[in-house]
């Protein structure tokens, strides 16, 4: 990963620790900006780089923050999994050819698309293990939504961030 991009990162863990201690929209909505930094680890990073990176990253979020030890790093190891399947779906092999993928070069319904999917992921295993089963299924479906359209616009943001096209500015 370049020095740039690297930087850049870390800044957005920064924001994201931020965002879960000081930024409560409501009970309904989770601001999560770390599946869009996941998706948009270099397509180089293996899987392997890329589960260490995810679950590291879910460990300083849960111990610096206000969350529960463990569930943002639980959520996002599937998204760090399945990442390089999820790119080669939506954006196809040329992805790992030019470096990555970016909203100037792919479009923005080509990475809407994959960000509401790795979103969703990941929503959905936070709000069930946060729940843990005590909350009613309405609220669980709520709070999905809400949380993965505020995220969805959130990450578009992040994407723009770590795209390629803004790595050696």
């Amino acid at each position: 990963m370049r020095r740039n991009f690297t930087l850049a990162y870390l800044i957005l863990v920064a924001v994201q620790i931020l965002i879960c201690n000081y930024f409560h929209v409501s009970h309904y909505v989770m601001l999560s900006i770390l599946p869009a930094m996941i998706l948009c680890l270099p397509p180089k990073c293996g899987p392997t780089v890329s589960l260490l990176i995810a679950f590291a990253t879910g460990l300083a979020v849960d111990f610096l923050a206000d969350g529960v030890p463990g569930l943002n790093a639980m959520a996002l190891l599937p998204v760090a999994m399945l990442r390089l399947p999820v790119i080669r779906f939506v954006f196809g092999e040329d992805v790992f050819e030019s470096g990555g993928f970016s909203l100037r070069r792919n479009g923005i319904l080509k990475v809407s698309f994959a960000i509401i999917l790795v979103l969703a992921l990941f929503l959905i295993l936070y709000i069930l293990a946060d729940g843990a089963g005590t909350r009613p299924f309405w609220f669980n479906i709520s709070r999905f939504g809400a949380s993965l359209l505020a995220g969805y616009l959130l990450s578009l943001l992040i994407v723009d961030i770590l795209s390629p096209d803004n790595r050696d500015l």
